[in-house]
């Protein structure tokens, strides 16, 4: 475990951190990995999917339709995860069964059929109320629940602990969606902002033109779904878009 803690301690990206991530998990019997995180959790919802962070190696044909289709809001055990923390072993569902809603039993069926049957959800704690973190580890086909319990009776703490450890380190790191990253100067100039300079400040400062940075801002806000540059700059932030060292 120290290799690994090391290895992520070092690590400059998110990529970095999930690909070793898998291979230790591998090591234990889990072979296939999602992992969620939202810093715009609501009462009513994980906010927006567009600025979550998933992760996974599921194959194409299971993530089209439980996270493009968003069967993960009547998961069971996403349900568990958003009420609690800690590790649950996926013998809850059967345990609870009776108490199922319609739409739960659907997606029960669905990961039958596509084999994700067995396994383990772990739901990170969190000290602020909008973030939520959790990963669900599915065990290879030929396990059993009854062999993945007993798994977790040996190596339960240490696998814990890993992926508590690939949580904290990935909440550090820079995450855009594609479709939500900013530019190299839409960065710069939010993060001019958030240092308190003005409009003209940030002109003189970045060799450029007030209606060049205004293009650059407004674009910015565009990018992060916003409607103000102060909301911008906060949004980013959170993200960790902004003030990052580079590798």
């Amino acid at each position: 475990m120290l290799s690994f803690i090391e290895y992520v301690n070092e690590a400059r990206s998110i990529e970095e951190v999930w690909v070793r991530h898998i291979d230790e998990m591998t090591k234990y019997g889990f072979d296939r990995l999602l992992y969620g995180f939202t810093r715009f959790r609501t009462a009513h919802s994980f906010g927006d999917p567009l600025d979550c962070l998933v992760l996974t190696n599921h194959d194409k044909a299971y993530t089209d339709r439980f996270i493009n289709d968003r069967l993960y809001n009547h998961g069971p055990m996403t349900k568990w995860a958003a009420a609690n923390t800690g590790a649950c072993s996926w013998r809850w569902i059967s345990e609870h069964s009776d108490a199922l809603t319609p739409s739960e039993r659907k997606v029960v069926d669905f990961n039958r059929q596509m084999g994700v049957t067995n396994g383990y959800s772990i739901s990170f704690k969190s000290a602020l109320a909008r973030h939520k973190g959790a990963i669900g580890l599915t065990a290879r086909k030929d396990l059993s629940q009854d062999d993945v319990d007993a798994i977790w009776e040996e190596h339960g703490r240490m696998i814990l602990a890993m992926n508590n450890i690939m949580h904290l380190k990935i909440m550090d790191l820079p995450y855009s969606s594609s479709s939500r990253a900013l530019t190299p100067r839409q960065r710069e100039a939010l993060e001019w902002v958030g240092d308190g300079k003005t409009m003209q400040d940030i002109a003189i400062i970045m060799g450029l033109k007030p209606a060049t940075i205004e293009k650059h801002l407004r674009l910015a806000r565009e990018v992060l779904d916003v409607e103000t540059t102060a909301q911008a700059v906060m949004k980013a932030s959170v993200q960790n878009q902004i003030f990052v060292l580079e590798a």
